[in-house]
């Protein structure tokens, strides 16, 4: 065995819980590295939209408020300060 093997049971956990943190730091920063380049690509693609892809991106986005706003309606929701929501009332 050499000089760092894990030689008691305490040892081992130590080794497999200082394994598991590097590879879990690993991970984050991979995980942030892709995160900013997708960023850094959506703002690029941001970036290079004509004004009619902009115009035809905020119809979009409006149709889709709307589609929820009805969704909304249709289930009996209301929307009410902020993110609150409560069932509207029956009408009996």
């Amino acid at each position: 065995m050499a000089e760092t093997d894990p030689k008691t049971v305490q040892d081992l956990t130590a080794v497999v819980q200082t394994l598991l943190q590097q590879m879990q730091d690993k991970f984050q920063t991979m995980s942030d590295q892709i995160i900013g380049r997708n960023i850094l690509f959506l703002k690029t693609e941001i970036l290079f939209l004509s004004s009619s892809e902009l115009d035809d991106m905020s119809c979009r986005i409006d149709d889709l408020e709307k589609n929820i706003a009805d969704l909304m309606t249709q289930a009996g929701v209301e929307e009410l300060e902020g993110e609150n929501k409560t069932p509207a009332p029956n009408k009996s």
